[in-house]
């Protein structure tokens, strides 16, 4: 056994895993720990003989781009090992996505939910792209929460870098119903304002409770963007008309987002609006968005510990609290530095009484129910 095994066999005993949490086509995730600290873990493994070249580049391109991205905001890779014909990817476990929660009805909203959870997300995405990294599948879902209410970009298997703008890119990218005009029109050079514009759907899909702009084909994407928004002009969107998969879908007037967001302060409006421009290069940066008067304005933002929990998150919360508080009694090993015992106790309290009191503005809410059908 040579070096390299060694190493790749000893992380491999570090890593437990439990149970299956997930399954796509190409990969298996499972909830896991490690093995010394008891720290829960993803283990993402991907099955390599699935590919004709016997390596998944959705696979690199997650190794590679985790591996640069230290942020908050950024779900952490942990460990990478192989097994097999596996690779296996040790990412930080997260107990909810966003998806969970916006469709979790016995959840209330307030504007400062709203406003922490767009904050968060311009946050991690501001980071990337300053690193020169493009998301390109931002979308509820892939927007992970820890149990400490923290937002954190995940799923980097679509992610490439930009530094050159002159390099052409597949348009073929980015789920659907969060995917910019430019590249259902066939684009192959773009920049970071794709991630953005799936951000502004996001952040109406956060305000309606459900999704903004759902296509059922790409056509049929294109009429529903140009429906909710207008058709754009040769003004509005120099040059659209002459992007290779171009077609004519119609004329349909541009209505105000007020009409819709009936219950959004003038400054969300006016950054979804800023979000959702047609033209990529006129369309707001992410780091431009996080100085937009919408964060500023009262209210502040709530603190992700208090931010609206599903059942999991709470589940997740206690097991954490049990947890540590076995920690905190077991003879601590080298490096391993147990919480105070009243710390977990104290947000368990703190999340369980939010619950409570956002139960109670629910049966207080005399506002209309959110809209059921498609703008």
């Amino acid at each position: 056994m040579d070096v390299v095994e060694r190493e790749n066999d000893a992380k491999k005993q570090k890593w437990i895993k439990d149970k299956k949490v997930g399954e796509g086509t190409y990969a298996v995730v499972y909830q896991g720990r490690q093995a010394v600290t008891k720290r829960r873990c993803a283990i993402k493994k991907i099955k390599l003989g699935q590919f004709k070249d016997g390596l998944d580049m959705s696979a690199v391109r997650e190794v590679k781009y985790l591996r640069e991205l230290k942020h908050k905001n950024v779900i952490e890779l942990l460990d990478v090992f192989s097994s097999r014909s596996n690779l296996n990817l040790v990412l930080e476990f997260l107990d909810s996505d966003l998806e969970r929660v916006i469709k979790d009805r016995n959840l209330v909203f307030l504007p400062a939910d709203i406003k922490s959870w767009i904050a968060m997300t311009f946050r991690g995405l501001e980071y990337c792209h300053r690193n020169w990294i493009l998301h390109r599948d931002l979308k509820p879902n892939n927007l992970l929460i820890a149990s400490d209410g923290q937002l954190k970009l995940a799923d980097f298997g679509l992610a490439r870098d930009f530094a050159d703008p002159g390099h052409k890119m597949t348009c073929q990218v980015i789920t659907r119903w969060y995917r910019p005009p430019e590249l259902l029109f066939g684009a192959r050079y773009y920049s970071s304002a794709v991630d953005v514009w799936s951000v502004g759907c996001i952040f109406a899909e956060l305000m309606l409770r459900i999704p903004y702009l759902p296509g059922e084909s790409d056509m049929d994407q294109i009429k529903t963007i140009f429906r909710a928004l207008g058709t754009p002009t040769e003004q509005e969107w120099p040059g659209h008309t002459k992007l290779p998969d171009y077609v004519p879908v119609g004329q349909f007037p541009k209505p105000p987002l007020r009409d819709l967001f009936t219950a959004a302060s003038g400054d969300a409006i006016n950054l979804l609006a800023k979000c959702l421009i047609y033209e990529p290069r006129r369309r707001i940066t992410a780091r431009d968005a996080l100085f937009h008067p919408y964060f500023t304005a009262l209210p502040n933002p709530s603190h992700p510990s208090a931010l609206p929990k599903t059942q999991a998150q709470l589940t997740a919360l206690r097991a954490l609290e049990e947890a540590e508080g076995n920690v905190e009694m077991a003879s601590v090993g080298p490096g391993v530095r147990a919480l105070p015992p009243n710390r977990l106790k104290r947000k368990l309290s703190t999340a369980t009484d939010e619950a409570k009191n956002r139960a109670i503005a629910r049966k207080l809410d005399f506002s209309k129910a959110p809209p059921t059908s498609s703008p």
